[in-house]
């Protein structure tokens, strides 16, 4: 069921809320938390649908705060909003503020009195994201905040600029999209010989700040040189290309050449094929609400880990 609640206030949003609870049955019990998504106009169907399928995982209430920072600033403050329970909005129940004006430019009040009380609130940026995401209007109110890199005209920048504005909480999906790739290599390390890890070189494309960000796991992990290269799009696959970890008996490498699979060679044994698909929006979003408390591992690789991989750079170590 959706409503809509065209030139409305939060308080009558609200209230709406509450009639449909009381007519149709439609409870705000069991729900986890609240997710907070900050997105231009004509871009949230698509979060809007992986927030309904993380919300099979979570149930929790999905507010979407859409405006435009390039509106111009003298036009009428109005809300439009609409309400979406039931088979429109998954496990959750949805909210989408679409704000202009002056109703756009204090986007913390529009959401307080909809948050769940008692319940941790998630912020999400699809899109483009504040310069420093845990000091803006909705990440103050967050107690995890989500950014995507790889939706920025300049990725790489974007991985480095996350770094510099990192705030315990902060998350990017740049290190969601690696979960796989680090459960498959922990699992060769964990295997014998156990012979150290004398080089690391990570491959990828120019637009996949995961490549970046899982040299510099790597590079802090192991505490062996580490290359990372960075290819054109045009040469070669989005995302992630290939790891090489090399000791004295060998070479491990973990090739995805075709999506979705990766080849392993280690010395010794016969080839394997891993199942390694790209995450999708869905996937990413429901790893990062299991926890709602800072990733630790996630803050230092994206603090230390990085700063160590570009001292590797100035000494001529990144290829």
């Amino acid at each position: 069921m959706i409503v809509e609640l065209p030139d409305t206030t939060t308080s009558q949003v609200s209230k709406t809320l509450v009639k449909i609870r009381e007519e149709g049955g439609v409870v705000a019990l069991g729900r986890v938390l609240t997710l907070v998504i900050a997105t231009a106009p004509g871009s949230e169907e698509e979060a809007i649908e992986a927030a309904n399928d993380a919300s099979r995982e979570h149930p929790m209430r999905v507010i979407v705060v859409s405006s435009d920072p390039e509106e111009a600033p003298d036009l009428d403050a109005r809300l439009d909003a609409e309400i979406r329970v039931g088979g429109d909005a998954g496990a959750s129940e949805v909210i989408v503020l679409r704000a202009h004006g002056d109703a756009a430019r204090d986007e913390e009040s529009l959401v307080m009195g909809l948050l769940l009380p008692d319940a941790p609130v998630v912020t999400w940026w699809p899109g483009a994201s504040p310069d420093v995401p845990g000091q803006s209007p909705l990440g103050r109110i967050a107690h995890r905040r989500i950014t995507d890199a790889s939706t920025k005209p300049d990725p790489q920048h974007a991985l480095h600029a996350c770094a510099t504005s990192y705030t315990p909480g902060d998350a990017d999906f740049a290190w969601t999209r690696l979960t796989l790739w680090r459960a498959q290599l922990a699992a060769v390390l964990d295997q014998p010989p156990y012979a150290p890890i004398t080089a690391v070189k990570v491959t990828g494309a120019i637009d996949s700040p995961s490549t970046t960000l899982l040299a510099a796991w790597l590079h802090l992990q192991l505490d062996a040189p580490t290359t990372y290269e960075l290819t054109p799009v045009e040469e070669g696959s989005h995302g992630i290309h290939g790891v090489e970890l090399q000791r004295d008996g060998g070479t491990v490498e973990l090739v995805r050449d075709i999506p979705g699979v990766a080849t392993l060679n280690q010395p010794g044994q016969p080839t394997h094929h891993v199942a390694l698909p790209r995450r999708n929006l869905r996937d990413c979003l429901a790893d990062e609400l299991r926890r709602l408390d800072p990733d630790e591992l996630y803050g230092e690789v994206i603090t230390s880990g990085l700063a160590l991989l570009g001292d590797a750079e100035a000494e001529g170590v990144h290829a």
